[in-house]
């Protein structure tokens, strides 16, 4: 384990900084630079790879001389993945096909264009009241 005579925790507070600048350059990447859509979620994959890492190393001591010659409890690591994986995966999916709640079998267009035209039948004297309805 560590020295638990330190007043301050280094490593921690190193681990944080660095994960508090690579959210911040993650967040700039995405929000204020020029670059094309697929550099800049190929910047943000590697930059969420070098977060886990830092992540694992500084603050779940993954590496420690006390934990049985650096045992790694690499079951949960790999089904935590896994877990992660299928999250991401199935919300690219939800989010790629753009799936709505038009149940009664009518395609979105149609109801934009219906909306469109009920908005024609309005009484021009102000009253508000639509025909129909």
């Amino acid at each position: 384990m560590t020295d638990h005579n330190k007043r301050i925790p280094t490593q921690h507070v190193i681990g944080f900084a660095l994960s508090i600048a690579l959210t911040l350059l993650a967040a700039w990447t995405a929000l204020g630079s020029n670059l094309s859509t697929m550099w800049i979620i190929s910047s943000i994959m590697i930059l969420a790879v070098i977060q886990a890492g830092i992540q694992l190393f500084m603050f779940m001591h993954v590496v420690e001389s006390d934990s049985h010659n650096g045992h790694v409890p690499w079951n949960m690591m790999f089904h935590g993945a896994v877990l992660a994986a299928i999250l991401v995966a199935g919300s690219l999916f939800v989010m790629s096909f753009g799936f709505t709640h038009d149940h009664d079998g009518e395609n979105h267009e149609q109801h934009e264009q219906q909306d469109s035209g009920d908005h024609s039948d309005m009484d021009m004297e102000g009253d508000g009241e639509h025909e129909g309805h």
